[in-house]
Order: structure tokens, then C-alpha cells, then sequence
């Protein structure tokens, strides 16, 4: 970063950290899935096209991320630290969309957040597990109880109203006398949910000069369904599940998910604070170089960035004010929000989710002749500032930032295009300063002031209100900036 008289705001900046030796779970869930599976036109109660999609997106998440060594999940829902794994997440979903949907259309980016719970012991785990697993049945059996009842000319009420108190056995005799379905012979993905995990296995590596198949062990992605995730029996099957998390010592009893839930990680933003969630490129510098983009700055990649910022606004109406430069945007919350009940794991995914799966949905508007090679991801945090006088130090200190950060560059890669190595290149601009680095570029013919705004100064997206008087001749619009 660089220094400037505002970097005392980062002194607001906390980091959360949880404790070893626990085990990390990470839950994502879908946001508002049901309007999305009703304007996609989902199979009810289950379209196995999208669950096999969650798979697919639990499979990549797994095979991105070596520290992740088993999930779990069903319906809208995956078990796999936060913001980057929803960001992946979300960002595969769309990317993959096409390979199980080839006739639908993605009509509007996905959302997922997520929420972080702390296993302290193998235990736990294995609760939080049977748990989620019975969620998944219970959900289940009444979800597919309750369509069959609409599909038979119930209203949804109706058949609400019909299930209302019914046990297991009730619901599962409902099924059989009235629509023929056995509810044990629907499929195990939506009777039991998914698990994913990565096994050990041999593959061919290569072949030797006479032909021999030179095998090697390599991490390949399963998925796999069980009655009883939980239960000994699964887990002392995988062999790789035992040796990377652990055994269980029996199998679980009654579940109590008011236990499970005084694990989960909360972080509760300060009341009547600005909130800023900030995120940033995931190796973003790898990203630019394997899709060829403009050094020092590509203005199609910073108008996707700044589309998915305004989309975000559109999208989230406690969002008042951002501010981006690079691969980075700051979006700035109203003080008394109470998104997600100010609760930073909900803030943060969801943002950094929407902003991931835009990003992909986008790209073609901004790239059509590029493919996107891999599906990009983004960190994020949340800072709270007590007063708007510190606020908008924030925001000056990102932007001095900018401006810092691309005069430099500028110059590097003036430099490095002259013929200069990198390595030649950083010496040179070693300890230089503005006026110096403003010199520099003048030899190459290059007026630094004179650089579009958006790469000198970083963009601002913030909601206009429109308002209209009309005369008998035309109307007449007044813009006033919202504050």
C-alpha cells in the first residue's frame, strides 16, 4: 500500500481469526433461491439438473482449494475461509451454467452467503453433520409432500395447511395412498444430499519411450451419497477422511441444532457505524496475464469492474456509495443498516458473491472476442468507520492510493516496453518521486495528467434521483445527487 497521511484508518481494520486446532466449516447458502428456481423454471421439488450444478460447483471449490478435504450438501445449500469460497462458488455457478442448462438462458446472476462455524472437536463435526443431513430429509420429504398436493389442484396454502403437524410416517403414507410414490426409492441426492470429497487415486501421467503408462497418485473429486454421513460406518469406509479430519468414536444420538448453533462464528458489525465492505482480486495479477490484458490498464477490464459495482448498488439498496480502481471496489453501507442484522459473514458473502457471479455474467458484454479461461475470485472485508470525517479519509487514502499505485505502473511498463527487464525496471523507479516519475513519462512522449480520469483518479458509482416537471412544451429533468 501505499503511504499517505490517511493510512491511519486502517487501524479500523480488524481481522477475524479462528482459533486452531479447530476444524472450519464453511455453509453457503443460495439467497432468495426460490425466486431464482421459479424464474429459471426448476423442477419441483427437485430439478436434479441444478443440484447436479451445485455438485459440479462443489467439485471445482475443492479442486482450487487443497485445505478443503470434505462437503457437504443439498437443495441451495454447501458446507465447505468465507469470502473467497463464495466468491469461487459463485462465480463457477454461472460459468457452468450452460453445461447443464444448454436451452435456458441465466437470466440474472445468482447470490449465495455463507457462515463460518468453529468445530472444536471431531464431535461436532460429526453433530453438525447429522444435522444438516436431516434438514436435508425433513426439507424433502414435506417439500415433495407439499408439490405433489399442488400438482393434484391444491393451492399452496392449501396443501401448507393439510401438512400442518404431520409426522414422518404420516407424510410418507400420504405419498404412497394418494400419488403412488415410495419415498425411499426417490433419488439418494434428494433424499440423502451429496457428499464431495477428493481421494487418492492412480492415473496415467504420462508414457515411457517404449509405451509403458507411467501411473501417478492424484487428487480426483467424488461424489457420493449415504444414508448416514455421519455414521462410523460411511466414514471408516474413506480411508482419506479418516486420515485428513479424523474418526468418530460413535455413531451420533439425538441431534440438538441449538448446540451446533453456539459454533457458528458470529461477527456483529458496531451499531450506527458506516459499514465498508471492500473486496479485491484473488490473484488477480495471474488472472490479467493468462487473459492478455493491457499493461499498465485495461479500460475494458475496468468497466466490467465498474458494471458489476453498479449492478451491486441496483441490487442492494443499503449500499449508498463505492469506489474502485483496479481489481478492487469499496462499497459503502448507510449507518443504520441492518443488513443481514449487521452481521459481517452475511454482509461480506453476499456482496462479494453477487459482485463474482456478475462478473462472469458480463464478461461477454465487455470481451466478446476473449474467452473467460477460469472463473475469477474475490476477498472481502468489512471495516466499520464511526464518523463520516473518517470515511472519507477511507476514501481518500484509497484514492491517493490510486493515483500512486498507477503513476508508478505507468512508468513501469513505459520502461519495461522500452526494452528494460522488470527487474531493470523497478531499480530505475526506485525512490523517485511524483514530479520525477511525471518527467520520466514525458521521455516517451506521455502527459500523466492528460490520462483518462478512471485510471488517474478510480471510479465512483452512487444513485442519482431524477425528478421531472413538465411544461406543456417538455418535460424538464433535475438531477439531484443522492447523499
Amino acid at each position: 500500500m501505499a503511504n499517505s497521511k490517511y493510512e491511519y484508518v486502517k487501524s479500523f481494520e480488524v481481522n477475524d481469526e479462528v482459533m486452531s486446532p479447530n476444524l472450519i466449516v464453511v455453509r453457503i447458502n443460495g439467497c432468495d433461491f426460490r425466486r431464482f428456481s421459479e424464474v429459471h423454471e426448476f423442477e419441483r421439488p427437485n430439478d436434479e439438473t441444478a443440484l447436479n450444478l451445485m455438485n459440479a460447483c462443489a467439485i471445482s471449490v475443492l479442486e482450487e482449494y487443497p485445505d478443503i478435504v470434505f462437503s457437504y450438501g443439498f437443495s441451495d445449500e454447501y458446507s465447505k475461509i468465507l469470502s473467497l469460497i463464495v466468491s469461487f462458488f459463485s462465480s463457477i455457478y454461472p460459468t457452468k451454467w450452460k453445461e447443464f442448462f444448454p436451452q435456458k438462458e441465466m437470466r440474472y446472476p445468482p447470490t449465495f452467503h455463507g457462515r463460518v462455524i468453529c468445530c472444536a472437536t471431531i464431535e461436532v463435526l460429526q453433530e453438525y453433520l447429522s444435522w444438516r443431513q436431516n434438514e436435508c430429509h425433513t426439507n424433502n420429504q414435506y417439500n415433495t409432500c407439499l408439490w405433489k398436493l399442488v400438482e393434484s389442484g391444491k393451492t399452496e396454502k392449501e396443501a401448507q395447511e393439510i401438512l400442518k403437524g404431520t409426522q414422518k410416517q404420516e407424510k410418507n403414507e400420504l405419498l404412497f395412498q394418494q400419488f403412488g410414490v415410495n419415498y425411499k426409492k426417490l433419488p439418494e441426492m434428494f433424499r440423502q444430499g451429496s457428499c464431495v470429497f477428493m481421494k487418492q487415486e492412480e492415473d496415467i501421467a504420462k508414457y515411457s519411450e517404449n509405451g509403458t503408462p507411467v501411473k501417478r497418485l492424484r487428487r480426483k473429486a467424488r461424489i457420493v451419497h449415504s444414508e448416514n454421513v455421519a455414521g462410523r460406518s460411511f466414514w471408516n469406509v474413506h480411508q482419506n477422511l479418516l486420515k485428513d479430519i479424523g474418526g468418530f468414536a460413535e455413531d451420533n444420538g439425538k441431534i440438538n441444532p441449538d448446540y451446533i448453533r453456539s459454533f457458528l462464528f458470529e461477527n456483529k458489525l458496531m451499531p450506527s457505524t458506516w459499514i465498508v465492505i471492500r473486496i479485491d482480486g484473488c490473484h488477480f495479477h495471474r488472472f490479467c496475464d493468462v487473459h492478455a490484458f493491457e499493461k499498465p490498464n485495461d479500460l475494458q477490464a475496468l468497466n466490467l469492474m465498474n458494471s458489476c459495482a453498479m449492478a451491486v448498488l441496483k441490487e442492494f439498496q443499503d449500499v449508498m456509495f463505492s469506489y474502485g480502481v483496479s481489481d478492487e471496489y469499496s462499497f459503502v453501507l448507510k449507518k443504520d443498516s441492518e443488513f443481514f442484522q449487521r452481521r459481517a459473514s452475511g454482509i461480506v458473502s453476499a456482496i462479494v458473491s453477487f459482485f463474482s457471479s456478475m462478473y462472469v455474467m458480463n464478461w461477454k458484454s465487455f470481451f466478446p472476442e476473449k474467452e473467460l479461461k477460469y472463473a475469477p475470485s474475490f476477498d472481502g472485508r468489512a471495516i466499520c468507520y464511526p464518523s463520516s470525517e473518517i470515511l472519507r479519509d477511507y476514501l481518500s487514502w484509497r484514492q491517493v492510493d490510486c493515483h500512486i499505485n498507477n503513476q508508478y505502473n505507468t512508468c513501469f511498463w513505459a520502461l519495461v516496453k522500452s526494452g528494460k527487464s522488470k527487474s531493470d525496471a523497478q531499480n530505475t523507479l526506485k525512490g523517485t518521486q511524483a514530479r520525477e516519475k511525471n518527467q520520466m513519462l514525458k521521455q516517451f512522449g506521455i502527459d500523466y495528467n492528460a490520462l483518462p480520469a478512471m485510471l488517474r483518479q478510480g471510479s465512483c458509482v452512487f444513485r442519482l434521483k431524477v425528478f421531472y416537471l413538465f411544461t406543456l412544451d417538455s418535460p424538464i429533468q433535475y438531477f439531484f445527487i443522492s447523499t
